[in-house]
């Protein structure tokens, strides 16, 4: 019964590639920004899961919505209403991570208070789904605090490192040198059970929440503290690359962001890693010793993850000013936003000698920054026409793009609990439109619910005057917690424009390495890098990724629940 509950739940430039072809453009001029509302609870953790809704994770605490007879820690936000709707989780959620299956189900993994847990919450149209959890039949092999997840190529999941308790910074005394997946694999000689990993204990002290990517081959980019390796998770090989140049840290509470370039057919779909932010301080001293005037690194650094790429090694750029606890937000145009965060310190609370109210950082990062990767070096920053926010996003802060091409902010709270001290706990969510929102755009209709790999679907479109070409990019929106990005990709699909300019004959992705199943929403882009809506479908067939009874009775035999029930 324990191993079909499972199966029922699953079933619900320098040396840079060449990113697009030359005929997509982008909107120049003024950008907006707009107060949409308060979230309810505080947006430590964001993921867009419908067209119309996301869902927003916080830990346990007294904030002022509640659910159940208590406070909750969990939401649905309507995108289009910006209302929202209680959702009631049974573990902690506090520095979880998150991935979404093949089959479309959201996964929430692991958190203090509920360091085994899974939760799963399959979206729907009639606001009545809810999160299921229940950790005596479907749980993680082990504690985990602070770890990465990753959607591969046969629609499940991988949840790498964290540690098994509470600390401001990783050590050999809690580290979980470790992964596993979701549902549990018969691999490796590890029948369901967690497998070690070298690179998780090489990396200590700072490596919670490391950056991941799936990569085209099939492999996995890993990047944590000072250090990056890929790997096969087939065979558990661990391949080290370059180390992050000039001794920046790059992950909690060090934070930096990550993000895989677009992967087009001009570039063929040739992997290119970017990390920006983080810090140089050492991580050996004691927690109380860090200052909220802590510099923090203004590097970019790009690496191609290709033999010759990797042999030309990391190539390195400075934003205008440092940033920590940023995130990098793929828009459908191909360039990045980078929000949040802060200029000086580190991550976290109640730590630095001369904390500014709880909080482990200050000076924060009030204006995004555009980053345009095909520009030639030395142009691709700008703020040009981007109002600064007035909200300090500062630690357990989130963004994300939505369906609509305005990119959400929401969160921040650098504090054990609900506070009003300086960089207080915050609810209001923000909405930056870019300026091609000011524009004509194009329309479509005719999405597949479902679409596979190499399949051809034809789209009927409808272009503003003047389109001349348009491109189509699959985009998976990712998770947001900690300045990082879970599963964040795009990726342009082969298509050919009809003489009438009407109809859309699109290819799918070329595999299930170029884009894992699961979901992604579908942008017609014009060659003025005006953005359609992006429609959502399932890539793959929409079948729950595979499921092995022998390795979960093993997961649920030899492991304990330790399951301490918050409500």
């Amino acid at each position: 019964m324990r191993s079909l509950r499972f199966v029922v739940l699953l079933s619900a430039c320098f040396h840079a590639i060449a990113l697009d072809d030359s005929t997509l453009g982008f909107v120049s001029g003024q950008w907006s920004l707009s107060l949409e509302g308060t979230t309810g609870v505080s947006g430590m953790q964001l993921a867009v899961v419908s067209e119309t809704t996301a869902i927003i994770f916080d830990k346990v605490e007294h904030n002022p919505l509640s659910v159940n007879g208590h406070p909750a820690w969990s939401v649905e936000l309507n995108l289009v209403t910006k209302t929202v709707r209680p959702l009631n989780p049974i573990s902690n959620t506090w520095c979880a991570t998150g991935s979404f299956l093949g089959n479309g189900t959201f996964l929430s993994s692991a958190g203090q208070n509920g360091l085994q847990a899974i939760r799963l919450f399959t979206p729907c149209d009639d606001g009545k789904c809810d999160i299921f959890e229940d950790q005596n039949t479907v749980r993680l092999t082990s504690d985990r605090w602070y770890p990465a997840s990753v959607r591969i190529e046969d629609g499940s999941v991988l949840i790498f490192g964290g540690s098994t308790a509470l600390a401001f910074i990783n050590n050999a005394t809690i580290n979980n040198p470790t992964y596993e997946f979701y549902p549990p694999k018969n691999i490796n000689g590890f029948n369901g059970l967690q497998i070690p990993s070298k690179f998780l204990v090489d990396t200590l002290n700072g490596n919670h929440f490391p950056n991941v990517a799936y990569l085209p081959d099939g492999n996995i980019f890993v990047a944590a503290n000072q250090q990056a390796m890929i790997l096969n998770w087939r065979t558990n090989t661990e391949t080290r690359l370059p180390g992050i140049p000039n001794g920046v840290r790059v992950s909690s509470p060090f934070s930096g962001s990550a993000i895989l370039l677009p992967l087009t057919p001009e570039n063929n779909y040739t992997p290119e890693i970017m990390i920006c932010g983080g810090s140089t301080v050492s991580e050996d001293l004691p927690p109380e010793n860090y200052s909220v005037f802590t510099p923090t690194s203004t590097q970019c650094a790009r690496l191609v993850l290709t033999p010759a790429g990797i042999a030309a090694g990391w190539k390195v750029e400075f934003m205008p000013e440092g940033r920590i606890m940023l995130d990098l937000i793929q828009m459908p145009d191909m360039r990045i936003l980078i929000v949040n965060g802060a200029h000086t310190g580190v991550a976290g609370y109640g730590t630095s000698f001369d904390m500014v109210g709880n909080s482990s950082a200050t000076n924060p990062a009030f204006t995004p920054l555009v980053y345009d990767p095909s520009a030639p070096v030395g142009k691709r920053f700008s703020s040009a026409g981007i109002p600064a926010t007035t909200i300090a996003r500062m630690y357990h802060s989130t963004a994300s793009l939505t369906p609509n091409g305005t990119i959400m902010m929401a969160g921040s709270n650098p504090n054990q609990d609900v506070s009003t001290v300086e960089f207080a706990t915050e609810y209001r969510f923000e909405f930056y439109s870019p300026p091609y929102l000011s524009q004509p755009r194009p329309t479509y209709t005719g999405l597949p619910s479902t679409v596979n790999f190499n399949q051809k679907f034809e789209l009927n479109v409808d272009l503003p005057p003047g389109t001349a070409s348009v491109n189509v990019h699959i985009m998976d929106l990712g998770f947001s917690t900690h300045g990082v990005h879970m599963d964040q990709r795009l990726v342009k699909l082969v298509s050919t424009l009809s003489h009438d300019k009407r109809t859309l004959t699109v290819t799918g992705p070329p595999s299930a390495r170029h884009y894992p199943p699961g979901p992604a929403f579908v942008f017609v882009v014009n060659d003025k890098g005006v953005p359609s809506f992006g429609h959502k479908t399932l890539i793959g067939t929409g079948a729950s990724p595979p499921v092995d009874l022998g390795a979960i009775a093993n997961l649920l035999n030899s492991t304990t629940s330790n399951w301490p029930t918050t409500v």
